[in-house]
């Protein structure tokens, strides 16, 4: 019996040390203070400015858990749950749940790759490791509204492993509609895309493609005679971009391109096509202190003229969780644009009822700084 006994325990131990599994839980909080001038009043007849406590400005304040168990033969099953808050009243995202931003499971393997399913960022977030200032509040996320920023459901993604430098991601988002693209009920339009990217010693370039579906319609734009939306929310996006790392600083430039269509009768003022540019340094002056300046371009379609973004700010590293930060930035206006610093919707952009609107009047300029801190766990 005590030889039975033994062998148990002998092969439990066996599996326990070839099952090891984990789980971490972690976060960030961001917060500071921000002012900003150019604001139109409730009325859109002048001009204000505003002075308030934000969460989120230089990365977005989120917390969330992941975890991995080792099944053996080089084979993982992975899970992650992340969801974003304000730091300064403690709010979630509301309706969109409480792990908003990821909600995956999947496997990895280290030769073959990782395959995940459930909610995600869009792939379009393959922006952030080429903007200067990683797609923070402003930066060039305000130039497409957001367009981003966003994420998807009913997701089925495929990470590759490196090899030769070069790896793959793709990614395919499901309507969960009765008609494949999207439209009758369905959540979300279908969403899907590729990344390839290179990356050395000297320089990293990237390619990336994707397609966001219209909700109601599954069309590639918004058929609404004189909807906004257009390629901030809908469309195709076409996407090269470049890091190249001199010793102390990282050069980047980047080109990206939306295009929607199945759009009639769209007036004039309205784009269909957003075509944007940017470029930046980033100078790590010491291992604690970062300089970055920027400037991001978007010319818009249709009359709906271009916007240019001017913005220097840096950071400072006061331990390896923990760092102050500092922006200072400019958007300016063509006649009849209106883009704002923060990635706003179309139009005011912004809740009267606060007595002012988000966006600058048309072909006015808006001018901000803000200064904050931000932890991560």
């Amino acid at each position: 019996m005590k030889k039975v006994l033994l062998a148990a325990s002998l092969l439990t131990i066996g599996v326990a040390a070839q099952a090891q599994s984990s789980v971490t839980l972690y976060g960030r909080l961001d917060a500071g203070l921000e002012y900003i001038s150019g604001l139109p009043n409730s009325s859109y007849t002048g001009s204000t400015s505003r002075f308030r406590a934000e969460s989120g400005d230089w990365g977005t304040s989120l917390w969330g858990m992941k975890g991995v168990e080792d099944i053996g033969g080089g084979n993982k099953v992975l899970f992650q749950l992340e969801g974003s808050f304000n730091t300064m009243n403690g709010q979630g995202p509301g309706n969109n749940g409480i792990f908003n931003r990821w909600a995956t499971v999947g496997v990895a393997n280290d030769q073959f790759g990782t395959l995940l399913l459930g909610r995600e960022l869009f792939i379009a977030n393959g922006v952030w490791d080429f903007d200067p200032f990683g797609q923070s509040n402003w930066s060039s996320a305000s130039l497409v509204r957001g367009r981003n920023w966003t994420q998807s459901s009913n997701n089925v993604s495929y990470q590759s492993p490196k090899f030769g430098g070069f790896d793959v991601y793709g990614q395919y988002s499901l309507s969960n509609s009765t008609s494949w693209n999207g439209g009758n009920g369905a959540a979300q339009g279908r969403q899907d895309g590729l990344q390839i990217t290179y990356t050395n010693s000297l320089f990293q370039i990237r390619g990336l493609y994707d397609e966001i579906r219209n909700a109601t319609t599954g069309s590639l734009g918004d058929p609404t005679a004189g909807s906004p939306a257009g390629p901030f929310a809908f469309g195709r996006e076409y996407f090269a971009g470049v890091n190249v790392f001199l010793g102390q600083f990282k050069v980047q430039g980047v080109y990206q391109v939306v295009r929607t269509s199945g759009e009639t009768n769209v007036p004039f003022g309205t784009p269909t096509t957003t075509n944007q540019a940017w470029g930046g340094v980033t100078w790590q002056a010491t291992p604690a202190a970062a300089l970055i300046a920027a400037v991001y371009h978007v010319n818009a379609n249709n009359g709906a003229g271009n916007a240019t973004i001017y913005t220097v700010g840096g950071s400072y590293n006061l331990s390896k969780r923990t760092l102050l930060d500092i922006q200072v930035a400019s958007v300016r206006n063509s006649k009849n644009a209106n883009f704002g610093l923060d990635a706003n919707n179309p139009g005011n952009g912004g809740n009267t009822a606060a007595g002012y609107n988000e966006n600058p009047l048309p072909g006015k300029s808006q001018t901000g700084v803000y200064a904050g801190i931000q932890h991560s766990f």
